[in-house]
């Protein structure tokens, strides 16, 4: 498809309604609030994806190499079928066509930085005069692009503080949090792209996932490359559909033949609640105990039904002691452990659990908390982070918009501002031209109603300019700025 295409129908006869003679629209994009609690910076990650991917490979292949007689046919029958008879023209496509590439500039905080609500994340304007209408015209596609990679850097990496802290008081391999947080998000999410640009914001604070496209995703637009970097992983595992096929009353069987035939070494999990997970826990897994004990790698249990928390850590109000004792203190009591030299304990490394319905970064502190509060280690349980997560969410979580605040006409400058006074101060814009810099305590902030030379001394780097990517960023270099962000 034309990229022009996409886009909101209203944006195609903005050009005609800004000012006679406009000649530059500078625009930015900001989160603008949380809807989480305590969550009140935003990682910034997606832009380099976005440019690479539309402004850059989408426009070459879809527009540019096209047929210009073609690309304005199309053109003109999309709009005239969409909006009847109108005066929104050919003339500005053609002279785009003609001229090759985008004529703007996107200015960027670097990839993988944690941004505060209300501070600008990039910029972008037009670079010749006669393309003033670019800039908010790709607002539509930007933000549908944009916004929801940015969510999930943002909540992973909230994940990555609760475990990592839970890791640092009680256990003795705190590193293990980097496959504690592992993705199964892919089928809920709200198609593709949408899954893969998600499960890449969680290989910035992870490397447990089972959305194997998005490590392609990485190594094409963010310079990974699995031969030289673990950039995301997983483990064998089942289904429901694998442990039912082998029926209720051959369910020892089965796990006996996945354990010591089909996957005589290294990791597999083995979904454990197709029928009676205490059964496996209190019958099964005593007969296997030798076998698994002897066995070079780990067996990990995961139950997939009920409240997680309750299933793992044990509900003080259950019915029987295995509720009341729950997963992981059942495991104990099978196999036993060592306790660390910080006073928790820890399973035998032959031996684990992941809990993957319905978790929550609420959830997950819950469980934390709870196997503390019983002498467990957190690194005891792997947590695998769904859709309840990553898609229960949009671009009002974190206010997203882009927004003009400066332009020009017959060459003065305007600053230009929103600030309705019927809303709540979300939606009150910066002004005129942005720098943004850190301050004492190395937080970004901004400042508005620059000059263009303050507004060229600030964070905020040109990373794409003229049809030219400026700036590349690595998955190594935005794991590692995120990691010490």
């Amino acid at each position: 498809m034309n990229p022009l295409l996409l886009t909101d129908g209203y944006k195609v006869d903005h050009r005609r309604q800004y000012p006679e003679n406009t000649t530059l629209v500078y625009s930015n994009w900001t989160p603008r609030k949380s809807r989480l609690e305590n969550v009140n910076h935003v990682v910034l990650f997606g832009l380099q994806y976005f440019i690479k991917k539309y402004i850059i490979e989408d426009f070459n292949q879809n527009f540019f190499k096209q047929p210009k007689e073609e690309i304005l046919k199309k053109y003109t029958r999309r709009i005239n079928n969409y909006l009847g008879e109108n005066l929104v023209g050919i003339q500005h496509i053609a002279d785009l066509h003609d001229l090759g590439y985008i004529p703007m500039v996107f200015k960027s905080l670097p990839e993988g930085a944690e941004v505060p609500l209300r501070v600008p994340m990039f910029t972008m304007y037009n670079t010749k005069p006669e393309f003033f209408w670019l800039t908010n015209y790709f607002e539509t596609l930007l933000s549908a692009v944009v916004w929801l990679p940015c969510n999930s850097a943002t909540i992973a990496k909230q994940y990555r503080t609760i475990l990592d802290q839970y890791a640092a008081e009680t256990s003795s391999v705190p590193e293990f949090v980097d496959w504690q947080g592992h993705d199964f998000s892919m089928r809920g999410m709200g198609g593709i792209e949408a899954a893969v640009t998600s499960a890449a914001g969680h290989l910035l604070s992870f490397t447990g996932t089972d959305t194997i496209p998005a490590i392609d995703f990485l190594e094409e637009y963010y310079n990974a490359d699995s031969d030289k970097e673990l950039i995301g992983g997983s483990v064998a595992a089942t289904e429901h559909s694998v442990m039912c096929m082998g029926t209720n009353t051959g369910e020892l069987e089965t796990f006996k033949r996945l354990i010591l035939e089909v996957y005589p070494k290294g990791i597999v999990s083995i979904v454990s609640d197709t029928w009676d997970l205490w059964k496996v826990l209190t019958e099964y897994l005593p007969v296997l105990k030798d076998d698994i004990i002897a066995r070079p790698g780990k067996v990990v249990i995961r139950p997939d039904s009920g409240d997680p928390v309750d299933i793992i850590c044990g509900n003080p109000n259950g019915k029987n002691e295995n509720e009341k004792k729950g997963v992981i203190e059942l495991l104990w009591d099978v196999f036993g452990g060592k306790t660390n030299d910080k006073g928790f304990k820890e399973l035998v490394p032959q031996i684990g659990a992941i809990y993957g319905d319905s978790i929550t970064t609420e959830r997950a502190t819950q469980i934390c908390e709870r196997l503390k509060a019983k002498g467990f280690a957190s690194t005891n349980v792997v947590f695998g982070i769904g859709s309840f997560t990553y898609q229960y969410n949009t671009r009002d979580t974190f206010g997203f918009a882009m927004k003009a605040t400066y332009g020009e006409v017959d060459g003065i400058g305007r600053e230009i501002f929103k600030d309705p006074i019927t809303d709540d101060g979300t939606k009150k814009s910066a002004k005129g031209l942005l720098k943004i810099f850190k301050n004492e305590e190395g937080e970004y902030e901004l400042k508005d109603q620059c000059s263009w030379e303050e507004e060229a001394q600030g964070e905020l780097k040109e990373v794409f300019r003229d049809g030219k990517l400026l700036i590349d960023y690595s998955l190594a270099e935005i794991r590692e700025r995120l990691k010490n962000s």
